[in-house]
């Protein structure tokens, strides 16, 4: 099952994981998007836009106004979150223009601990 991981890490960690994996040419098993705060996180992956990316998982490329009849939105609405998820890499343009959610699942990783 193809899955990103979507964390919570200072970009300099994310970095250095990043900078080691390549200079090591280490084959990653799942893809992984890191966010530099939970408040980032949440702001990227709001409620709505989590219901598109849960519409859109499975579904193979779709236009944007399919997908905003999927999830009962107005197209202008979905397109703006189709922008804000393409620019956190979370859906992909295929060649034609459509929209495509290329992971079969998510998996959220931060830790909260006192300070």
């Amino acid at each position: 099952m193809k899955t990103v991981i979507l964390d919570v890490r200072e970009p300099k960690e994310a970095m250095t994981g990043f900078a080691r994996a390549w200079h090591l040419n280490e084959q990653q098993e799942t893809d992984r998007i890191s966010f530099a705060s939970p408040e980032l996180l949440w702001k990227v992956l709001t409620a709505k836009r989590w219901e598109l990316l849960k519409t859109l998982c499975g579904a193979g490329p779709v236009s944007i106004r399919e997908a905003a009849r999927r999830v009962a939105r107005d197209v202008k609405g979905v397109h703006g979150d189709v922008t804000a998820l393409l620019e956190a890499g979370l859906l992909n343009r295929t060649e034609t223009g459509a929209i495509e959610f290329p992971y079969e699942a998510i998996k959220v990783e931060f830790l909260l601990q006192a300070a």
